[in-house]
């Protein structure tokens, strides 16, 4: 796949072809992007439920032409009897647990984020009920979804991990059995959870009838969450993070997210004349994994809960600091390298409609099929982002009551000085800056197509779903140059498969200032560029 998707009246992208086209048919229908997100959003919790769930948290970048670009915070807190003592009287005295009723220790925010961008969507002209936002992903749920040869990998390799958890098994353990790619596969409990959001509204997943069967079947798998948890989380409309790069404006999601690290990565190549490097030889790979260890150095020193930040996350995009982090590339040296965060999947999703909005959406479960939990009255499968908080006092993220986990999570915006505006963005833990980064300057910088700018090799600093060591990780069609030459730098380099799924699922959309749409989806992933 090396040629852009073009289309004149709407676009979307998704890592699963039906999320896409759930997207498109909204937008066929009269609605706006915020609209066709929710109903990508519902899709694809049910077609790829290793990566995302109702169970998760989400994040939204929202684009109105003339207005100030929007976020969504749709992330849950820790639970109020989550604390280091609440372990401790559990025998859980070194990391929080990644699987099991004890990781599930934070509130979903994936619901509140598709609530809070549906009360968006009425507030730019919106008029589709919710129940046509979730229809498509109530008849997959009910009638069933062919397995993808990711949702049948990732299960094999995990369920033996996964199969004790409750729930995991009877849900994703057909008959008992790994599913074959491509047999049917249906999840009738979701699609009566699904029916009841149409029914009662989207806040019934924290003050309904569905809220407490979710709090009782949380307490049943000895999670620290309770109804009064679900009562205290709203989504949050915030501020996104701005960086002024010489080609526009870029835009992401401002902490608990890595945003800042994403950013920070564009603005260190943009100091370093990134565009003056050939995109296919070493130096360009070598300075966008440089500029990705300063990055995540300041990410480690500094993000977590926005409540306990002790600086702005906006201050430390300033054109100083970022010539501060540039000056300390070497261009020919690869600096030490410590260890990264922790594995994540991830969807990312994107769409654009005729009047310009265009929302960047990413969605998760933290690691493959979070706890492992799956709610016995709901089908949820709770997501284990809280197990990336830490037991120690002394840690950046400590677990506290109420505290807000780190999140590798951060959905992408450009606007052009030109006047495109581009969402983009990938799912992958550590990957999904340095996948963003790919996808930009490629794109952007040295004028690929966006397809072409997905499609091309790609590296990885670092850890990722599905695997957890901190080498440089290369796509087999780079040259032996390449590989070789970043060996000589210092780089401990780790040769990947031609189109290594670890290496994300990534998307993006672009609109031309001609109101011309191009797009391009992951060869790596099941997903497709939908348009008309």
């Amino acid at each position: 796949m090396i040629r852009s998707i073009y289309g004149t009246r709407g676009m979307a992208v998704a890592p699963h072809a039906l999320a896409a086209q759930s997207a498109l048919a909204v937008l066929r229908e009269g609605g706006n992007a915020l609209e066709a997100m929710v109903a990508a959003a519902a899709t694809i919790a049910v077609v790829y439920p290793h990566m995302n769930s109702i169970g998760g948290d989400s994040f939204w970048l929202v684009h109105v032409p003339g207005e100030p670009p929007r976020g969504i915070d749709a992330c849950g807190a820790a639970a109020a009897a989550a604390s280091r003592e609440w372990y401790t009287e559990r025998g859980i005295t070194g990391n929080i647990p990644f699987r099991g009723g004890v990781a599930a220790n934070t509130v979903a925010g994936t619901i509140s984020g598709w609530n809070a961008a549906f009360e968006l969507s009425r507030e730019l002209g919106g008029k589709l009920p919710l129940a046509r936002l979730l229809a498509d992903a109530i008849h997959y749920a009910e009638s069933g979804i062919a397995v993808t040869q990711s949702l049948a990998a990732t299960t094999a390799a995990r369920h033996r991990e996964l199969a004790p958890q409750p729930g995991f098994a009877a849900t994703f353990l057909p008959r008992g059995q790994v599913p074959d790619p491509g047999s049917r596969y249906t999840q009738p409990r979701m699609g009566d959870t699904l029916r009841q959001l149409a029914r009662a509204g989207l806040d019934d997943f924290y003050r309904g009838e569905l809220g407490r069967a979710i709090a009782a079947d949380l307490a049943a798998v000895g999670s620290p969450l309770a109804l009064a948890d679900l009562h205290a989380h709203r989504a949050q409309r915030r501020t996104p993070l701005a960086l002024k790069h010489s080609l526009g404006t870029l835009y992401n999601m401002p902490p608990p997210t890595q945003g800042l690290v994403s950013l920070l990565i564009l603005g260190i190549l943009d100091t370093l004349d990134i565009g003056k490097v050939d995109p296919a030889s070493a130096d360009y790979v070598h300075l966008a994994v440089e500029a990705t260890k300063q990055a995540f150095g300041i990410r480690d020193r500094y993000i977590t809960d926005p409540a306990g930040m002790t600086v702005g996350a906006q201050s430390l995009l300033e054109a100083d600091r970022v010539h501060e982090l540039a000056a300390r590339v070497d261009r020919g040296k690869a600096a030490s390298w410590g260890a990264g965060q922790a594995p994540a999947d991830t969807v990312w999703m994107g769409v654009a409609d005729s009047a310009g909005r265009a929302v960047s959406m990413i969605q998760s479960l933290y690691h493959e099929f979070g706890s492992g939990v799956v709610l016995e009255r709901t089908g949820i499968n709770w997501q284990n982002r809280g197990c990336s908080f830490s037991l120690d006092e002394h840690a950046l993220n400590f677990l506290r009551p109420g505290r807000k986990p780190f999140h590798t999570l951060n959905p992408a915006l450009a606007i052009f000085n030109d006047g495109r505006t581009m969402v983009y963005g990938s799912m992958g833990g550590d990957g999904q800056p340095q996948t963003q980064c790919a996808v930009f300057t490629r794109a952007a910088v040295f004028g690929m197509g966006r397809q072409a700018a997905i499609s091309a090799p790609r590296w990885l600093l670092g850890r990722t779903w599905g695997r957890a060591s901190d080498t440089l990780k290369l796509e087999a069609r780079f040259s032996a140059e390449v590989v070789a030459t970043l060996r000589r730098y210092g780089h401990e380099v780790e040769v990947m498969q031609d189109f290594d799924e670890v290496m994300g699922h990534a998307g993006a959309v672009v609109r031309h200032p001609n109101g011309v749409f191009e797009g391009g989806a992951d060869p790596r992933s099941d997903g497709s560029v939908a348009t008309f």
